[in-house]
């Protein structure tokens, strides 16, 4: 028996049908084919299936769908600019050289898009600990960290001139 969603993701109404079983993460890369969303190992404890659900940073593989109802969902394909261009964050962690293998790259972004969101400034300790859910086997953490601290400082700068 199907369920019928009704979704926000990545700033589009989506309506689809989902098994009452099914993870978030499998509905977004098996139904909508948002590939950013990957899946590594299926009980909450690495962090690659990362996505917001209400600007919460959430493992999706842990989610059930039916969950989801009414929310509002956003991948990392859903950062892009009208252009394509990369969101300040994305670019952070390119400018940083925080990708390599890029498995892990997605969740660790859509984390650090949470924190960002946040408009708290961190100490580098605490950046650590934010990000300490999720695991990269390319072992670039220092990067990663590199990366989601010039994100939170760039962010907090340009607030700073807005207000």
């Amino acid at each position: 028996m199907m369920e019928i969603l009704n979704l926000t993701v990545n700033g589009k109404a989506v309506e689809v049908a989902v098994d009452p079983r099914e993870s978030l993460a499998d509905t977004l890369r098996e139904r909508l084919g948002l590939t950013s969303v990957k899946k590594g190992c299926e009980v909450g404890e690495c962090g690659a299936c990362t996505v917001l659900v209400d600007g919460t940073a959430i493992d999706s593989c842990i989610y059930l769908s039916v969950w989801a109802d009414g929310k509002r969902i956003l991948t990392v394909e859903g950062l892009r600019g009208d252009d394509g261009e990369l969101s300040p964050i994305q670019r952070a962690f390119v400018e940083e050289a925080a990708v390599q293998c890029g498995f892990c790259t997605p969740g660790i972004i859509m984390s650090a898009v949470e924190i960002v969101g946040s408009g708290k400034t961190y100490t580098r300790d605490e950046l650590r600990k934010l990000i300490s859910g999720h695991l990269c086997r390319c072992t670039g953490y220092q990067n990663i960290l590199n990366a989601v601290e010039r994100a939170v400082d760039e962010a907090n700068k340009f607030v700073g001139k807005v207000k």
